[in-house]
């Protein structure tokens, strides 16, 4: 698969705390991850806007599962190209058969922008935040 995004983040968000897994393209097809958890109040997920920034990060991967990305959403979407990821589509996909974690996997497909069949969302409807509740 073609690296798109050169530096990207894939987060796993549960209702406590939030994975998340960011990927570096190197020379010659080879890469460097790095994990790290957060919480999910506010003061965390602004700690870890600024870590995605540090790191130099433009593209964000989340799943869409539950209630839990939206607030992650709100955050993130400001800063950064935020992809909301069909969850059944990494786990079913090629790229969920290659990775364990779920941030693995939306890291993985993040990078490769998705090109291994994986639906995902780039800019939300017009009226996404209110629709959703989250505006």
């Amino acid at each position: 698969m073609e690296v798109v995004y050169p530096c990207c983040c894939g987060l796993d968000v549960h209702k406590k705390s939030i994975t998340a897994c960011v990927l570096w393209a190197e020379a010659k097809g080879k890469s460097r991850k790095e994990k790290k958890r957060f919480g999910t109040f506010t003061h965390d997920l602004l700690q870890l806007a600024d870590w995605l920034e540090q790191c130099g990060v433009t593209h964000v991967a989340m799943e869409s599962t539950g209630v839990y990305w939206k607030p992650v959403w709100n955050i993130l979407a400001e800063r950064f190209e935020v992809l909301l990821v069909n969850a059944q589509h990494i786990k079913a996909g090629p790229v969920g058969r290659r990775t364990r974690k779920t941030a693995s996997g939306s890291r993985t497909c993040c990078s490769t922008d998705c090109s291994a069949g994986v639906s995902c969302r780039r800019n939300p409807p017009v009226n996404f935040a209110t629709s959703r509740g989250i505006a």
